[in-house]
């Protein structure tokens, strides 16, 4: 069974939390942003509105600040400082000698912002509580909260260090998304995300915000604020497996960057009584400590934290296929109802990594290639293709395994020619901007769509290759198994 989330919440890795869970992806054509009024979502923008509050992506002008807050509100003595580098533009980097094995941070919990932490206006805590509010909305009006006291809010500090443009998909037009990110199934699900946090807005508006302006300024409260304080959180927060799975902002630990050589997570340490993170490797001064985000496509990291790593370097890497019933098919609609059935639809996405593909890929493959004859085997293929049951899912249909792989072969290269053309118009994409500074952004994203979409073929042609192999040995033993027939009739004749 395969199931995957957008900030997957496991203790293997950095368990961060989501509140979107995601199993297989329906496939959804001419996807738009619901609020096509706003200009970040109608995509004629040309700037891109910020907050007032937080600092550039790799300023370091409020780390001192941060770093003597920290030491002075309970911060032990730390190993690590904030510096600029090249892997994140900030990070915690070595300043003395870190062993293998090590635990490092020691965050105490009165230095963690959880859902149960103090509002500098008790009054609009309580409102969100009363409401029953849940933990990610709840989290997200309190860091506008706390921000929008400045000085007199506990967090200044920390909020002060906090990017005031988290990298994330949540603040790419539609426009851009439409022209970086055509051939990903990863823009889809940028647009899911985005309509949750504009929903999420939408409803505390009407519920909440609406009924108390004096506690809840549209000018402090609005969708710009939010999409700011959900892009904190989808690259911030994390999920302690020892605290009941609570999902918490961890000052200092959160800005440690993510490796993909490395297997180490957070966690509250019941001995220590603080969070911490067990080193997996020793590390010497002036180097840059890494932590793991958790077991993440580059999809997924470009989504929630804005970067993807260097190609072949992700061994989790991963790209959803696209693949469809053919409306064509004499038993279309009875195939149809049966996906329907098991929670899939008549076009749907399938993860395939270097290493291969699930087996609910194959078994959807049986399904749409199989004849009508095999009707009475239609439900048990269905059943196999969703990841919500525990229905045997290795069956094989001999007699049609052939017309599955090359099934699945048609739709690797549909999609390998999709990122074939992005690829090559890259070089010459319309950069029509006159300020310097959104230029140099839309460059950057631009390198950014090119590095994902050029990680994602190298996993579609991986799977092209073992396809094309396994159906040439196929046909090959077919030809030689009907030579031996030939003989053997022959022979006696």
């Amino acid at each position: 069974m395969y199931s995957t989330t957008l900030i997957p919440a496991s203790s293997s890795g950095l368990a961060f939390a989501s509140p979107i869970q995601r199993t297989h992806r329906k496939q959804h054509h001419h996807v738009r942003w619901h609020c096509s009024s706003l200009s970040a979502a109608s995509g004629t923008a040309t700037q891109v509105s910020t907050v007032p509050w937080g600092c550039d992506s790799d300023s370091l002008e409020n780390a001192s600040a941060l770093q003597k807050w920290l030491s002075e509100s309970g911060l032990p003595p730390q190993k690590m400082s904030i510096q600029r580098v090249e892997v994140g533009e900030r990070g915690l980097v070595a300043s003395k000698n870190i062993r293998k094995g090590e635990k490092l941070l020691f965050v105490p919990p009165t230095l963690v912002i959880t859902e149960d932490s103090e509002w500098t206006c008790p009054e609009a805590g309580a409102i969100l509580k009363k409401n029953s509010v849940p933990d990610w909305p709840l989290l997200a009006t309190y860091l506008i909260s706390e921000a929008s006291f400045m000085k007199s809010s506990r967090w200044s500090n920390y909020i002060s260090a906090l990017p005031r443009q988290p990298y994330s998909l949540l603040y790419w037009s539609q426009a851009e998304l439409d022209r970086y990110l055509e051939a990903s199934q990863i823009r889809e699900r940028a647009v899911d995300r985005i309509n949750n946090v504009i929903g999420t807005y939408n409803d505390l508006r009407l519920r909440i915000f609406s009924k108390h302006p004096d506690l809840f300024p549209e000018e402090l409260f609005n969708i710009e604020s939010f999409k700011w304080s959900f892009g904190i959180l989808f690259s911030r927060l994390v999920r302690l497996p020892s605290m009941d799975g609570r999902v918490a902002l961890v000052p200092w630990a959160d800005m440690l960057n993510h490796s993909c050589d490395v297997d180490t997570f957070l966690d509250y340490d019941n001995l220590s009584k603080g969070i911490v993170f067990t080193t997996d490797r020793p590390y010497q001064p002036g180097e840059q400590v890494f932590i793991s985000y958790g077991k993440k496509s580059n999809g997924e990291l470009l989504l929630s934290y804005g970067f993807v790593p260097r190609e072949g370097a992700n061994p989790c890497d991963s790209v959803e296929l696209s693949v469809s019933l053919k409306k064509s098919d004499k038993s279309y609609k009875e195939k149809l109802e049966l996906l329907k059935k098991y929670g899939l639809s008549g076009s749907q996405c399938f993860p395939i990594q270097i290493t291969g593909w699930p087996l609910e890929l194959m078994a959807y493959a049986y399904l749409a290639v199989s004849p009508s004859s095999m009707r009475a085997q239609f439900e048990e293929m269905a059943a196999a293709a969703s990841n919500k049951t525990t229905i045997k899912k290795d069956s094989r249909y001999p007699e049609i395994e052939e017309q599955a792989l090359q099934f699945i072969l048609d739709s690797c290269e549909s999609s390998i020619s999709k990122y074939n053309n992005f690829l090559q118009a890259s070089g010459s994409l319309d950069l029509d901007v006159t300020s310097p500074k959104q230029l140099n952004r839309r460059l950057f994203l631009k390198q950014l769509a090119v590095d994902l979409c050029t990680s994602e073929r190298r996993i579609l042609f991986r799977t092209q290759y073992i396809l094309r192999r396994r159906l040439r040995d196929m046909r090959a033993g077919e030809l030689r198994a009907l030579k031996i027939f030939d003989g053997l009739r022959n022979l006696f004749q």
